[in-house]
């Protein structure tokens, strides 16, 4: 009977070892970040918590983190405003109220918070301008999937600050999709971009602005360049005027391939910055007024000596501002010590077009098919290449008018030569009468209408 009884106690004792060793080894911690981004900036709210699986019953709940600030011991611990102070290893584990039961330790997690605060990069397309087209803006962020939002705005020129000032645009707020479509745009304009995330939302820097060019002269306001060409020497000096209804200019250049933008006139005399050219290469200038004006756009190209025996090749003579359809134009080639040459070859987007002893390509009524890329040749130096634009001067007719127009046309002819011919018999029959020939006349009027 005793034998009975210890082998009941022991199958017992075995059976509750069995049962919390079940529990023990079923209920396991997990340490989860929320939101599980792959980074994580400086003042973003970010949540470690402590999970157990496996158990419905309540814990209290231990961390252990080489973090310099502790966790509570909670299953959840939520930074408000993280910072490199929370960067460390986080685990945890749980132990029943009900019992001594505990679970094993977590495996680690890392929290790395970045202290370098993101700055989104802004691209638009085109960025010269065909009046009235669309325009798209793109901003790209680092690691892009992490549940950005987008924020659109206009750059509108600070001339105290030398910077801008941001305008939200219409519909520019908080955008899932990543580009912004701007539709019948018709003038130069700045554009920037934000991002954000996040329930109490983080936002990135702005953007560098962006600006879309427009060559048209017909803008708000204009700019002026003198002498007139796109191509420059090293050491010319060169005079840009801003033309329009404000009297506070600034001009802004931004050399082609750089992203960043800065100001070659830091004191303008009036509306007018003279400056001589220092650098070779190519960048776009134009005219920004404190009230948001943005002038017409305009290249400048420099042009430096080939070798160090400062043997400088010529620089091609051309338009600055667009060419209108139907207009005369002549393209020449310089040189830095001569500025009249012969025996010039022309060249049409790499095309030779001209080889002879002149020394100008005459074009006397331009057409859209001269628009391109123009270069010029002598004695075997080369230009730089420079894009002549082609403006295009097109009448607006509405379809009821022009579709009548030619109806109206032959109406018109039809009872003019109808008139005369009655004219005339009236004249003859009018001889030929004893009545008066006015009476008559009155007569066949009254007729007539």
């Amino acid at each position: 009977m005793m034998g009975h009884s210890l082998l009941c106690m022991a199958g017992f004792f075995l059976l509750t070892t069995v049962i919390y060793g079940y529990a023990e080894a079923s209920n396991r911690s997990i340490v989860t970040l929320y939101p599980n981004w792959s980074e994580i900036y400086r003042g973003e709210t970010i949540t470690v918590r402590c999970e157990i699986h496996g158990g419905d019953t309540e814990w209290d709940y231990e961390w252990e983190t080489n973090s310099t600030i502790k966790p509570p011991n909670q299953n959840e611990y939520k930074i408000i405003s993280s910072s490199s102070n929370n960067n460390g290893n986080y685990r945890c584990k749980g132990r029943m109220k009900s019992s001594q039961n505990k679970t094993e330790w977590s495996d680690s997690v890392t929290l790395t918070v970045s202290n370098n605060k993101p700055r989104p990069v802004l691209t638009v397309s085109p960025s010269w301008l065909s009046p009235g087209a669309s325009v798209t803006l793109n901003c790209q962020v680092e690691h892009p999937s992490a549940g950005w939002s987008f924020y659109w705005y206009k750059a509108v020129p600070d001339l105290i600050e030398k910077s801008y000032s941001y305008e939200l645009l219409p519909d520019g707020r908080r955008t899932v999709d990543n580009s912004y479509i701007i539709h019948g745009q018709t003038h130069t304009a700045g554009y920037v971009c934000r991002a954000g995330r996040g329930d109490a939302e983080y936002h990135t820097d702005h953007s560098q602005p962006k600006f879309v060019w427009s060559a048209d002269v017909h803008s708000a306001a204009s700019l002026t360049v003198s002498p007139d060409r796109v191509q420059h020497f090293i050491s010319d000096s060169v005079s840009l005027t801003c033309e329009g209804n404000f009297t506070e200019w600034r001009v802004v250049t931004v050399p082609q391939g750089d992203p960043s933008y800065y100001y070659k006139c830091e004191r303008m005399n009036g509306s007018t910055c003279n400056f001589k050219t220092s650098k070779s290469g190519t960048a776009v200038y134009w005219c920004e007024s404190g009230s948001g004006e943005f002038s017409s756009a305009v290249n400048i190209t420099v042009q430096n000596y080939f070798n160090f025996y400062k043997l400088y090749g010529p620089i091609l003579v051309s338009p600055v501002h667009p060419v209108t359809e139907g207009a005369s134009v002549s393209l020449s080639c310089s040189l830095k010590t001569q500025k009249i040459l012969s025996n010039v070859f022309f060249y049409h987007n790499d095309k030779l077009i001209q080889n002879d002893t002149r020394g100008e390509l005459n074009i006397s009524a331009v057409s859209k098919s001269d628009e391109g890329f123009y270069k010029c040749q002598y004695s075997g130096r080369e230009s730089a290449q420079s894009w002549m634009s082609v403006k295009v001067i097109t009448v607006t007719v509405s379809g009821a008018d022009s579709s009548s127009s030619p109806v109206w046309l032959m109406v018109g002819l039809v009872c003019g030569v109808s008139l005369i011919i009655i004219l005339l018999l009236l004249l003859y029959r009018c001889r030929q009468s004893k009545y008066s020939c006015f009476t008559r006349l009155v007569k066949y009027f009254l007729l007539l209408f």
